[in-house]
């Protein structure tokens, strides 16, 4: 366990599922198209995102971040994730999507989140198209977190960061956003209960195991597309 962290080390694929939400609609394909995406951005619904913070597990400083949710325009579209590597010294060997810590000269959220994407899997700005928002996701490791969500052009030529970024893939929208794949998962350790959402995808014969505020998010966009 880490000097600073009050949860111990643990494979979250270990810990018990306590329920799959097979009961609620999948958001329809008719929705998930560019022009679709734009008019909800354009115009949104009313909604509340259900997940916003996670209970502390590190004590540091708050800091602000921002992070691009970039869904992928193709026949079937994808959402672009990362794998982090094992050696970053908070959420090692996760999926996440690509993002950073805001930077003084960031002009705003969607800017950090295109620089980070640039410089983490060199994705070019050029071919993303920003849609909007959502609400502010406070993270257990006290990042303070925008998720942008954008739009992506394929054709692009991707140059991942090796001292970051262990893989890129890529993600059908249409799994992420269908509740049957969105899996409760409870820890409870010392008296401490965490509770997180999970939605592995079989990739092949890779399982990505997307986690935590990565799927925390993906949850609240679902509830975003589905108001």
């Amino acid at each position: 366990m880490s000097s600073l962290s009050s949860l111990p080390d643990f494979d979250p694929r270990d810990v018990p599922l306590v329920g799959v939400d097979t009961g609620l609609p999948a958001v329809p394909a008719a929705a998930q198209t560019p022009a679709a995406l734009r008019r909800r951005f354009a115009a949104p619904p009313p909604w509340t995102p259900e997940i916003v913070r996670e209970r502390k597990f590190i004590e540091r400083p708050p800091a602000h971040a921002a992070v691009l949710m970039p869904i992928v325009q193709r026949e079937r579209p994808t959402v672009l994730l990362t794998e982090r590597t094992a050696h970053l010294s908070t959420h090692k060997s996760q999926v996440a999507f690509p993002g950073g810590r805001t930077d003084p000269e960031d002009l705003d959220a969607a800017a950090t989140a295109l620089r980070e994407a640039q410089e983490e899997v060199g994705l070019d700005a050029s071919r993303v198209e920003v849609l909007g928002s959502l609400p502010i996701y406070v993270t257990g490791s006290a990042f303070i977190v925008t998720p942008v969500v954008a739009l992506v052009q394929p054709g692009f030529a991707l140059q991942p960061n090796p001292h970051e970024v262990a893989d890129v893939f890529e993600v059908p929208l249409d799994f992420l956003l269908n509740p049957a794949h969105h899996e409760r998962h409870v820890l409870e350790w010392q008296g401490l209960r965490r509770e997180w959402f999970a939605m592995p995808y079989q990739d092949g014969a890779r399982q990505r195991y997307i986690w935590g505020a990565t799927a925390a998010m993906l949850r609240n966009f679902y509830r975003f597309m589905s108001a």
